[in-house]
């Protein structure tokens, strides 16, 4: 992996690792004229500061760096920028327990996506933490990198097409088999939902279906919502509305990394991974506010709206993903911006109809530093959907509640006794901040992989 050496070098540069409560403890042990350069640069320990300590030559040798852990690799995801060129290491200062922290969040400083403008920025390199997990670092790393870098490439770059060719690349390097039905097909094997909202695309849509592991195995399914690009459909966005609209496929990137963590990782499961692909396109074939859609499961749908589309391919997708009856499934999707409204743009809502599963989730977002709030699957808003003339709408009739509603469509298509897990997230940093700059980001990912790490991992 970029910027990590295996090894210190004489020209090595040390990080010692402080927090405000303990700088002072850390400052006793070191000699005046380290205090004395420190005083002088008004460093305290805080979160994110950077203290510089000098040899005989005046030139630095040391770097001392305030971190308030909180959890999460990105504690430490301002080391790289502000360190600069040269190799680093950190001091017995770093615990054992925050070594991948560390190393996760030196990585995750280091991005950038690149693909149509060459960066500027320059990074060291770190030598790996001793107690660091390298496998897992890298893995994390690396999936975190495929989410962000697909919401990233904007949708004339990233239509069905190239989406499902990202899915069949992942599959190729995982050994896992990859089919992916295309177009008018999607009528013939059954899957007339994802059919409907991206048939006006020229591009045309698609159902991705990735499997891997042993047949024997607890059978584990992640579906992910992959509209491309949303115009709105019939129901069209006004222009600041579509902006954003290239990372509407963000819940086809998380599974997609989660998908690849889970498979490097080797864990104990037969994984099935499902990505409905369209793009929601205005055309003379496209869906029609009012129309009665058919659906795998059976049930008729009543387009309330077709600008809440994503809810519709998804619908498909776990019809199909519960007919196996696995012992879970999680789905991701960008899916609604009443979730936004009540969480904000960092936490992803978890909406579940099983307590333990909902509580894992949770546990493991909150030990990784990747929030998951759970919010509730309130059936007396279940009415909201009902439709006169079809068995359910796919909007409710009110304002309010929204994130709420759009799960409880998604529920009707899972089985009572399936343990499923939904995730709507925003797979977006709409600021910069250390290790996450704007753009695409990798939501429940890392919590995901390690709920899932401790049910089924070695």
């Amino acid at each position: 992996m970029d910027h990590f050496a295996p090894r210190a070098t004489k020209t090595t540069k040390t990080i010692s690792v402080v927090n405000p409560g303990g700088y002072r403890r850390w400052l006793k042990s070191q000699k005046a004229n380290v205090k004395a350069w420190l005083d002088a640069q008004g460093f305290s320990g805080r979160q994110g500061e950077v203290g510089w300590i000098y040899g005989s030559d005046k030139k630095v040798r040391a770097a001392v760096v305030g971190v308030e852990p909180d959890g999460s690799p990105f504690a430490y995801a301002f080391l790289p920028a502000q360190l600069g060129s040269g190799r680093w290491v950190f001091d017995k200062t770093l615990e054992d327990a925050a070594a991948n922290d560390a190393a996760l969040g030196w990585a995750l400083g280091t991005y950038v996506f690149d693909r149509y403008k060459k960066s500027s920025a320059k990074f060291g390199s770190l030598v790996w933490p001793e107690a660091a997990d390298q496998a897992k670092v890298e893995r994390l790393y690396t999936s975190t990198k495929l989410a962000r870098d697909l919401v990233n490439t904007p949708a004339g770059d990233l239509g069905p097409t190239a989406l499902a060719e990202a899915a069949k690349a992942l599959a190729k390097e995982m050994g896992a088999k990859c089919k992916v039905t295309v177009g008018d097909a999607l009528l013939k094997d059954n899957y007339p939902a994802v059919h409907a909202v991206g048939r006006a695309c020229t591009d045309a849509p698609r159902l991705i279906d990735i499997v891997w592991g042993d047949a024997a195995s607890p059978k584990v399914t992640i579906v992910g919502k992959g509209v491309c690009f949303d115009t709105g459909g019939l129901d069209i966005k006004p222009s600041s509305g579509m902006l954003l609209m290239k990372k509407d496929m963000g819940g086809a990137a998380m599974a997609l990394a989660l998908g690849r963590a889970v498979m490097d990782a080797k864990l104990d499961v037969r994984l099935r991974v499902l990505v409905p692909a369209v793009e929601n396109s205005v055309a003379g074939n496209a869906f029609h506010p009012q129309d009665i859609l058919s659906t795998r499961k059976g049930l008729t749908v009543e387009v309330g709206n077709t600008d809440a589309e994503g809810r519709l391919i998804l619908c498909d997708a776990l019809a199909e993903a519960d007919s196996e009856d696995p012992e879970l499934i999680i789905d991701f999707a960008t899916l609604t911006g009443a979730a936004r409204v009540a969480l904000g743009t960092d936490v992803p809502a978890l909406f579940s109809n099983d307590d333990d599963l909902a509580n894992e989730l949770i546990a493991a977002g909150q030990r990784t530093g990747d929030l998951l709030w759970r919010m509730p699957l309130h059936q007396p808003y279940r009415r909201s959907l009902e439709s006169p003339i079809a068995d359910i709408n796919n909007v409710g009739g009110s304002r309010y509640g929204g994130a709420i509603t759009a799960a409880l469509f998604l529920e009707a298509f899972v089985s009572k006794s399936t343990k499923w897990a939904h995730v709507d997230l925003m797979a977006y940093n709409l600021e910069n901040r250390p290790g996450r700059p704007v753009g695409g980001e990798a939501m429940g990912v890392r919590a995901a992989y390690a709920m899932l790490e401790a049910r089924y991992g070695a």
